[in-house]
């Protein structure tokens, strides 16, 4: 009894490091979701430590693939052996595929988060006029994956005047297109710092060609 109890926690510890290592990304696609303004880099503390829980979560889940899949003692086998050998659910492989599977879409959210945002209609060209677009490079502190990139570009997008927006976690920037006829580059800032709770520590604008 004491042993299934220790398989369980070890496969619920395995879950949680696994969440622990995407939850900085998970963070901001459900408060936009859920239109929670300045929730998105409430867990940005925990990205240092992405690479401890993603460690923890493999050696964990290899352990218990290794626990189930290791060839049994030989020994005389009889019709007790077969009873015992039947395990509920929580202790079977079924449940720890489960479980793996899981893990995986946990570690690998940041790459595919942008599926959970909705294409932005296409702007009217007409509204936008080349020579009058702006670009402004916005300094942000706060974004630490591929998740938060989306959610970056995404609020900007979804402003009324922003032509083309794209964000980069390794740069800390978003480079943006827009008329200044309709936003401002405070304007964006203020859009990213209060939706998605990211700090813009600077503001660098030219006037396009």
């Amino acid at each position: 009894m004491k042993k299934k109890e220790n398989n369980t926690k070890l496969l619920a510890s395995g879950v949680v490091a696994a969440l622990g290592a995407s939850l900085c990304c998970i963070t901001p696609v459900l408060a936009l979701m859920a239109g929670i303004g300045g929730a998105a880099s409430a867990f940005s503390w925990l990205d240092p430590f992405r690479p401890f829980f993603t460690g923890i979560t493999v050696l964990v889940l290899g352990f218990a693939w290794y626990q189930k899949l290791k060839p049994k003692k030989n020994g005389t086998v009889c019709a007790c052996d077969e009873e015992k050998d039947k395990k509920p659910f929580l202790q079977s492989k079924g449940f720890l595929g489960i479980v793996t599977v899981l893990a995986i879409l946990l570690l690998s959210f940041p790459y595919y988060s942008g599926a959970f945002f909705s294409e932005q209609p296409a702007k009217e060209a007409r509204v936008f006029e080349l020579p009058d677009l702006q670009q402004a490079k916005l300094v942000i502190k706060g974004m630490t994956c591929a998740g938060c990139e989306s959610s970056v570009n995404h609020v900007l997008k979804s402003k009324e005047g922003v032509m083309e927006a794209n964000a980069s976690y390794d740069a800390g920037t978003a480079e943006v297109s827009y008329n200044p006829a309709l936003i401002t580059p405070e304007m964006l800032k203020a859009a990213i710092e209060k939706e998605l709770g990211y700090q813009v520590t600077d503001l660098l604008v030219r006037r396009g060609s």
